[in-house]
């Protein structure tokens, strides 16, 4: 390389490190949206940077064009880069980080991208980026001492998902500040809690901080969704904008997830996760003896298909114990209602249980209780929407959610091998508004899942009344078992024509 060549790449360097949204847009070949120059052009001067922001505006985009700029421009560097659980590190920055370095061949060249660090290819061991995790579920020293060791002239905190840290960390990621040549934390995430890092650096360490509010509210001009990138969409795609003013529409602006997820702004009380991935995986891996639950009721809950993406489940629980549940997809233009009916009438019959709680919440199971009554099956109608009976829930809905997470959390055991049940229970959040617990509404858990969380509300559907003995439930009956000679739900056989009852089938197996 010629001395001419040396001088044009450290004067490109040393531009990229002085605004480094001319790398952006140099070596990424992208437009930054304004909100993002914004972040971009104050990384120079400004040690601590923080932004507060809605979901979806291209946070993390931001902190991976950081991130590559400092390893780029800074000599022999050291970045720690961690987010609320090592997943979501491993699921989100560091892809990320791995997709704006195939944009560029002088980054691909210069930088080794591998799991869990990014390495200078002739510095390995002085010049790099790795992935720092920390325990949730250790005391504050420990969590702390997990991200300890960061010390150089060149130093950089990332916080990805900053909303949920605990404060306790900060003490030791505010350590890089002390010495060094240029040392920076820059951090972002949704305002889901009014304690932790997030919220201080928004009100009361306001004046340490540089913030950024990024929002999706419609009203605001400056709002993220009036971006030019987003001004043009495919024929019948929803655009951002109109996401926002939909979501404001139905829940209002008050609503706590419409104030952290549209408009980026703190709750009245904090958002947090019924569950953790953890503590579900836990209760999938545990073992009961049966002593620990025959002698208590056994009881079906039942969510039923609303649309055509969802499924109908049927999920078994005996007290601390539940089992595998059965999944019905139906048919367009099948007899759903008979169809549901008669495999809950089959699963009585082969499984003795003697409680049927069905979600009926807008009028979606009416034809599956009809049915069900009509065969002498009285069951339980449970709408979500409905007065909880202990005044402090919001509804129905609230109250099961919170008695099903609180068996899980003691004792419970969970049916095992199915990944997809993990992520609906630990998925939903809640908070508190006007002195009552309060779950995140269904559509919105439905909108990140991508799909409906039918297995989740089954399983919590057995929790809407308190456990009893098992027998005991007839005398809580409205009307008495039905004894009849025939089965309503026998099905003729396409093979040889004779009548062959579901029951059968052993649904369980």
């Amino acid at each position: 390389m010629t001395t001419e060549q040396n001088r044009t790449i450290w004067a490109k360097l040393k531009r990229w490190r002085e605004h480094p949204i001319e790398m952006v847009k140099d070596e990424f070949k992208a437009e930054p949206d304004p909100w993002q120059c914004d972040v971009l052009n104050d990384f120079p001067h400004s040690q601590r940077q923080m932004m507060k922001a809605c979901k979806g505006p291209g946070k993390t985009t931001v902190l991976a064009w950081l991130a590559w700029n400092f390893l780029a421009t800074r000599p022999h560097c050291r970045i720690g880069a961690t987010s609320i659980t090592g997943a979501n590190l491993d699921s989100a920055l560091w892809p990320e980080m791995a997709k704006w370095q195939t944009r560029s061949p002088f980054l691909t060249e210069t930088f080794t991208w591998t799991k869990t660090q990014i390495v200078h290819k002739m510095h390995p061991a002085t010049w790099w980026m790795q992935a720092r995790s920390w325990p949730k579920q250790a005391n504050a020293d420990q969590q702390a001492d997990a991200l300890g060791g960061l010390h150089e002239d060149y130093a950089m905190w990332i916080l990805d998902e900053v909303g949920g840290y605990p404060q306790a960390l900060m003490a030791t990621i505010e350590a890089v500040l002390a010495s060094g040549i240029e040392c920076h934390i820059v951090g972002a995430g949704n305002p889901t809690h009014t304690t932790g890092p997030l919220y201080r650096a928004c009100t009361t360490d306001r004046a340490l901080w540089k913030v950024y509010t990024i929002t999706a509210d419609p009203d605001n001009p400056k709002a993220w969704v009036y971006a030019k990138r987003l001004l043009t969409r495919p024929a019948g795609q929803l655009s951002p904008l109109d996401h926002a003013k939909q979501q404001i529409a139905q829940y209002g602006r008050d609503n706590p997830w419409v104030m952290v997820n549209i408009l980026g702004e703190f709750p009245p009380s904090s958002i947090n996760a019924l569950l953790g991935v953890e503590e579900v995986e836990r209760a999938m891996a545990r073992t009961l003896k049966p002593s620990a639950y025959e002698h208590m009721q056994k009881r079906l809950g039942v969510d039923v298909a609303r649309f055509g993406d969802d499924r109908t489940v049927i999920f078994p629980r005996q007290g601390l114990m539940s089992w595998k549940p059965i999944v019905m997809r139906h048919e367009r233009g099948s007899a759903v209602s008979m169809d549901i009916a008669a495999r809950i009438a089959n699963a009585k019959g082969s499984w003795g249980s003697e409680l049927e709680i069905i979600d009926d919440t807008v009028g979606w199971a009416h034809g599956v209780i009809d049915a069900l009554s009509t065969a002498g099956i009285s069951v339980i109608p449970l709408n979500y929407a409905g007065k909880a009976l202990d005044p402090r829930y919001l509804n129905r809905r609230c109250e099961i959610w919170m008695k099903g997470t609180s068996y899980i959390r003691n004792g419970g055991k969970l049916p095992p091998h199915l990944p997809e049940l993990i992520g609906e229970l630990s998925e939903p959040t809640y908070t508190f508004v006007g002195g009552k617990f309060v779950v995140e509404p269904k559509d919105m858990v439905k909108e990140r899942l991508g799909r409906s969380p039918d297995l989740a509300d089954a399983y919590m559907n057995t929790h809407a009344l308190d456990d009893l003995p098992g027998a005991m439930v007839e005398q809580f009956r409205d009307s008495t078992k039905v004894r009849r000679d025939f089965d309503p739900f026998e099905l003729p056989s396409a093979s040889d024509g004779t009548g062959k009852a579901l029951s059968d089938f052993d649904p369980w197996r």
